[in-house]
């Protein structure tokens, strides 16, 4: 076929006829079936002609040559990450050279990744009769999202240290992380994308796209190139993941009754005593480091004692409340209550109460938690009553009921003036002006009427709701003694109770149908 010319549209129909067939221009024996049904078809005849006739031709796999002895073979993991390469000694005469293993591993399909120092050291040193890693896979290289890098701790505050003897280090507590003005409180990285691995055999592996956070928002902040510096200088923390700089009321010194009450909408710190008659109120939290007598404290967060409180005062905070010792003290937290002695005390926590410390001990007074009691010691030898309860109240389930009843008293109400005032408004809108004067004086009163009924179903819903709450939190509440408990402690668990008529120690108290069952803690 050498000695044949061809004209350029031949030329050109050739290679479209080759391509549309599939054609093989490595086999000589289908290149020249397609040279010649294009010879024969002539100038003028149409493509389709010869790739008809060359599509009669049976396609062949091309002839997969290799200069490698018999035995050489090349294995490619499961998950196609890597390939190695067993190769066999050469036949006598014969040599290898690096581009020999490289066609080989390209007609065995491994096209990527190639470990080219060792594929030269195997011609180099002879390396025969053992794998080889010839070829290894990339992988994927995850990127990072956006994040926030915080100049400060984003907790609120650090509840009281644990020591490594057990005992509790109630002086550790802050509430305070401040800043001054300038400072830097957060520096934003910007997200980085990602690389993508591949196969041995080519197989491309997608890194997971990445995200830019938008900017942080909150109080006191102003931001420059992705770094944000404090406004003013306050008590920062993170809230919702907003940055927030608060005012604080800092006093060194006593509190006495000559100041006698404190008020304020931020934090209250307080590095000195408390006596009692002091009456404290912050919208945030109440830090005190000295001693607190009866004084009356309310806050909007936590409450944090570093020396206890005694004497007859009262606590009532939305967060936790954390103390060194509770004594004679009504407590009342939305949070847990964690002390190392409450003694004599009223502790009403929403959430737990725990003792910790080296005694760790409720001896006497009224306990209530609606999650759990967590003590080591409750009561004492003397037998002094300790009630301990957790779970919902007694009367729970009674008031729920009555809830319950006074919801559907007033829906029923608001149902019946509805129906009242709907018939009064279509009478309005049949005789307009004609209509009774009384009947435009009593829609007026339906109407405050229907804005009272909505305001007190609102508030019985949300009492209904809260109890039904407690009522479902409290069915695996539990009461545990991780030590001694002595006779005449009352267990009460939701609506039932039951009072020690010995001593005993390590237990753990749960109610299940209406019975408390008590099970021992052992301890590996």
């Amino acid at each position: 076929m050498a000695g044949v010319n061809l004209s350029a549209e031949q030329l050109e129909k050739l290679k479209a006829a080759m391509a549309k067939a599939k054609v093989n221009t490595e086999n000589p024996q289908q290149k020249k079936a397609m040279l010649q049904a294009v010879m024969q078809q002539g100038a003028a005849s149409p493509v389709s002609a010869p790739a008809e006739s060359v599509m009669m031709v049976p396609e062949e796999e091309p002839d997969v040559e290799t200069n490698l002895a018999e035995g050489t073979y090349l294995r490619v993991e499961e998950d196609e990450m890597a390939a190695w390469l067993y190769l066999a000694p050469p036949d006598a005469g014969q040599t290898y050279t690096k581009r020999d293993l490289e066609k080989y591993l390209e007609r065995n399909g491994v096209v990527k990744g190639y470990h080219s120092s060792n594929l030269s050291a195997m011609i180099k040193k002879k390396v025969y009769d053992r794998e080889i890693l010839v070829a290894k896979g990339a992988e994927i290289k995850p990127g990072t999202d956006g994040y926030f890098e915080y100049l400060f701790s984003p907790e609120e505050h650090s509840g009281p240290k644990i020591l490594e003897d057990g005992s509790v280090d109630y002086s550790s507590m802050s509430a305070l992380q401040n800043v001054h003005k300038g400072d830097k409180v957060a520096i934003y990285h910007y997200a980085e994308q990602g690389e993508n691995g591949y196969t041995v055999r080519g197989g491309e592996m997608k890194a997971n796209p990445v995200r830019d956070l938008p900017p942080m928002r909150g109080k006191g902040i102003t931001r420059e190139n992705g770094i944000y510096y404090a406004q003013s200088d306050g008590k920062i923390e993170v809230k919702d993941g907003k940055i927030d700089i608060q005012s604080v009321h800092e006093i060194i010194g006593d509190v006495d009754a000559i100041i006698g009450k404190i008020e304020f909408f931020g934090d209250v710190i307080i590095n000195g005593n408390v006596d009692g008659g002091v009456v404290i109120r912050a919208g945030r939290n109440i830090e005190i480091h000295g001693t607190t007598g009866a004084a009356t404290l309310f806050a909007g967060g936590d409450v944090m004692l570093s020396r206890g409180i005694q004497g007859g005062g009262k606590i009532a905070a939305r967060g936790n409340v954390f103390a060194e010792f509770i004594e004679n003290t009504t407590v009342e937290a939305g949070g847990l209550v964690q002390a190392n002695v409450i003694l004599n005390a009223k502790v009403i926590a929403k959430d737990k109460v725990i003792t910790t410390g080296k005694r760790g001990a409720i001896i006497g007074g009224y306990t209530h938690a609606l999650k759990s009691i967590e003590v080591m010691t409750a009561g004492n030898d003397v037998e002094l009553k300790t009630i301990l309860h957790c779970g919902y109240e007694p009367d729970s389930f009674d008031r729920l009921l009555e809830t319950r009843r006074k919801e559907s008293e007033l829906k029923e109400k608001l149902s019946k003036l509805v129906d009242t005032m709907t018939e009064a408004l279509r009478e309005k809108r049949t005789r307009g002006v004609n209509m009774a004067r009384s009947t435009e004086n009593s829609l007026v009163e339906w109407n405050n009427l229907k804005d009272e009924y909505f305001a007190e179903l609102d508030k019985v819903g949300k009492e209904r709701e809260e109890l039904e709450t407690n009522m479902e939190e409290g069915r695996d509440s539990y009461i545990k003694v991780d030590g001694n408990i002595y006779r005449n402690v009352v267990i009460s668990i939701n609506a039932e109770q039951m009072t020690l008529d010995r001593n005993t120690c390590f237990m753990r108290y749960s109610a299940d149908r209406g019975v408390i069952e008590g099970t021992v803690i052992v301890h590996n």
